[in-house]
């Protein structure tokens, strides 16, 4: 979660200076076509959200057969990861792809879009998305700043995340430097630690410098592909903060809404395409980085101790009653949310858990 925040107009100002020496200031319609630009929170092309990236401007792309071209920037190629939400919204970009979680500054339900601590898992999340009024819930959310969000990428069930040093005890987490974002962050906080917000492009770096002790990004694909183990061996689990990885397409929802309908069904049905295809994706790449981390690469693979996740359970309702008490549309999001989570409990004792308990006994 970001710490500080920059000036709405000073970023949007920076934001425009950066495009204009990027030599990306293409007009928005051009040849009766849409010339859009797509930001990214991701390095171009990085396993995980960044190929979710620039699959998602293909099949936009491809499907309106040009009248919608999308130019896919990485992180830092025009603003930085945690900036894209603040250019589309000032109209410095047309869309971005990015995460929820990162917004939680500017308006603290954000998160319950990405994922939050013990929440729901990335299908029952899809569930209450699609069907469950999420969907309504989170344009209602952003529509203030001008902003029209799909899901459209997801990086599945999260690691616990890279440590220097073994954590076999609450006290040995206590004093530690942590990369983490969202409320994650805040209860680690709480729980004696100091967090630091920062890109995925720069967490490496501060790992093997020793300015940060320990790191959560992701999970083993998207986590291998950044080297992460190379100079933090202890790979922990269960992911208690981040039980989902769905990533958000962020369209100007004037530009969205001035579509011809059959373009709208387009820019929706490649949100939907690439949510499935990128979750089904994580599942796979990511049970094979697992077993190539552990058994070719030296990690050392460790649950975290029951007295951390206890007290981290206890902080998690504290956090959430905090952050949310003045948000807007945060009671009405969380009931939400959690009356998805109480429907899926019941599904999932006689459903998926049951079943897996039994196949994997």
């Amino acid at each position: 979660m970001m710490t500080k925040q920059t000036t709405r107009r000073g970023l949007i100002a920076g934001a425009a200076a950066g495009l204009a020496a990027s030599a990306v200031a293409t007009p928005a319609i051009a040849d009766g076509n849409r010339k859009w630009r797509m930001l990214t929170s991701w390095p171009k092309g990085s396993p995980g959200p960044g190929q979710s990236a620039d699959r998602l401007a293909k099949r936009i792309t491809d499907a309106s057969d040009g009248r919608i071209s999308i130019k896919v920037y990485g992180a830092g190629e025009v603003v930085s990861g945690f900036e894209v939400f603040d250019a589309v919204a000032g109209g410095t970009a047309e869309m971005a792809h990015t995460a929820a979680a990162y917004w939680t500054g500017k308006t603290a339900a954000a998160a319950f879009f990405t994922t939050v601590p013990f929440g729901l898992t990335s299908r029952e999340h899809m569930a209450w998305i699609y069907h469950g009024g999420g969907q309504a819930l989170w344009d209602k959310l952003y529509e203030p700043f001008g902003i029209k969000p799909f899901m459209a990428g997801n990086t599945g069930m999260q690691m616990g995340g890279w440590f220097k040093q073994p954590i076999r005890s609450l006290d040995d987490f206590k004093g530690l430097k942590i990369r983490i974002i969202g409320f994650g962050g805040d209860i680690y906080r709480r729980l004696g630690a100091t967090t630091v917000a920062m890109p995925a492009s720069d967490i490496f770096t501060n790992l093997a410098s020793g300015a940060i002790d320990a790191a959560e990004f992701l999970g083993p694909w998207s986590d291998e592909a950044f080297g992460f183990y190379k100079v933090a061996p202890y790979y922990v689990w269960p992911g208690f903060n981040k039980p989902n990885g769905t990533g958000e397409c962020l369209i100007r929802r004037d530009l969205f809404e001035e579509l011809p309908v059959d373009l709208q069904t387009v820019v929706q049905d490649a949100c939907i395409a690439e949510h499935a295809y990128a979750l089904a994706e994580a599942d796979w790449k990511n049970a094979d980085a697992l077993e190539r981390l552990v058994s070719e690469r030296g990690v050392t693979l460790m649950p975290l101790p029951d007295d951390l996740i206890a007290a981290a359970r206890t902080e998690a309702r504290l956090v959430l009653d905090a952050a949310l008490a003045e948000a807007p549309l945060g009671k009405e999001i969380e009931d939400s949310y959690a009356e998805a989570q109480r429907k899926a409990k019941g599904w999932g004792a006689v459903g998926a858990a049951a079943y897996q308990s039994i196949r994997d006994a």
